[in-house]
């Protein structure tokens, strides 16, 4: 656990208001309080800053991978320290690693190697997001059809078994394969539900969200669309207050416009915030990969199988903040919440994450005026920096 010090000379935004002319400081692993520079305790180190912004770390929820590794492919702490750190380059402290539809024992190999992780406190590992097998085939998406099915007693039990030993689970379900009843069992566990890769209409979304499902998946991909009489599942996720909606920021897998709209449209006080869905490209060199038997190409920002299916995401957050600021033309603060604060009030670790106050973990970075990365802490210790 870091000793105390002091971040001077930036520009500072807590995740709600920019402070000039404070410093951050930092004791044992939380943000302690901003006090004028003149105000600081004698004797306390002090890392100067000077000319840089500093800001909440980012919060992924949809990680399947990163620096090489792809989680469905190796379900190991190994790859799962090297995909946090791969993010960690990127200003991403807190992560989800995400299983998408595999077979039970790739899910029970990915729940144990995630055990081990939360055990081993790897740096900017959140908790696990299980996405699927549990889908509607009609809006699979790029997930293998012949493994999606729907949710046993036995698949409920190896949600419920892990749902307190992390610090956030996240599971993406479709109504067509999972009942109320087992989304209910879910959100009573402290596992937040997500409605994804789904065909339902409004009322059925709204019915889901009164089970206990507070989230959807990747807004707009693998959904029933909002039409002129049939809102669907994206309407239902703008209209209703009590969802969030991850989105994924990079110009392929929704379109500018269409994002604009949809940040206008959305009604509160649930919020729409950003998500990478990033493979294992990020971090690495690779131009290409293997998902469930299937090559996947990586080519222009984009990630693809051989027939043109989008295949996840070839992004990572800051260069998604980046896009949300300068494309869709948002006030930078509400791109950086986009990023931080509302995936952390969506996965329901606000009490923890997602802005710089007091008592909360100290997960920043240093941002140059420009948007390039000076460095990442992760619980007040330095990961990453150019």
């Amino acid at each position: 656990m870091s000793r105390a010090f002091a971040v001077t000379g930036a520009r500072i935004f807590d995740g709600q208001d920019w402070h000039e002319d404070r410093a951050l400081l930092v004791d044992q692993g939380l943000v302690t309080g901003l006090l004028p520079p003149a105000d600081l305790p004698e004797g306390l180190e002090r890392k100067a800053a000077k000319g840089a912004l500093l800001v909440p770390g980012f919060i992924d929820l949809q990680v399947n991978g990163g620096g090489g590794e792809l989680f469905n492919d190796r379900p190991e702490l190994d790859a799962i320290e090297a995909i946090c750190a791969a993010h960690a380059r990127f200003g991403t402290t807190a992560l989800l690693v995400t299983l998408i539809t595999d077979t039970p024992d790739v899910r029970t190999a990915a729940i144990a190697a995630a055990r081990e992780a939360r055990l081993a406190a790897v740096p900017g590992f959140l908790g696990l997001h299980l996405e699927g097998p549990h889908l509607s085939i009609a809006r699979k998406g790029v997930h293998d059809p012949a493994l999606i099915r729907p949710m046993q007693a036995d698949d409920l039990d190896a949600h419920l078994a892990c749902a307190s030993f992390f610090d956030a689970v996240l599971a993406t379900v479709a109504p067509e394969n999972v009942t109320l009843e087992q989304v209910a069992a879910l959100t009573r566990a402290g596992i937040t539900v997500s409605l994804g890769h789904t065909d339902a209409d409004y009322e059925t979304i709204a019915t889901y969200a009164l089970a206990g499902a507070r989230m959807v998946t990747h807004l707009f991909n693998a959904m029933s669309p909002l039409g002129s009489r049939e809102p669907g599942t994206v309407g239902a996720a703008l209209d209703l207050g009590t969802l969030h909606a991850g989105i994924i920021a990079d110009g392929y897998h929704v379109d500018p416009v269409t994002m604009s709209i949809a940040l206008r449209a959305k009604t509160g006080p649930g919020r729409i915030f950003i998500v990478t869905d990033a493979m294992s490209t990020i971090g690495s060199d690779l131009q290409g990969f293997t998902l469930n038997g299937r090559t996947v190409f990586r080519k222009d920002g984009r990630l693809t199988t051989a027939d043109g299916t989008l295949a996840g995401a070839d992004i990572d957050m800051l260069s998604s903040v980046r896009f949300a600021h300068r494309t869709l033309d948002l006030p930078l603060e509400e791109a950086l919440r986009m990023a931080s604060a509302y995936p952390a009030d969506a996965i329901g670790v606000s009490a923890r994450k997602g802005r710089l106050m007091p008592g909360l973990d100290a997960d920043f970075l240093l941002l140059s005026e420009d948007l390039d990365m000076i460095a990442t802490y992760i619980g007040g210790e330095p990961v990453f920096s150019t």
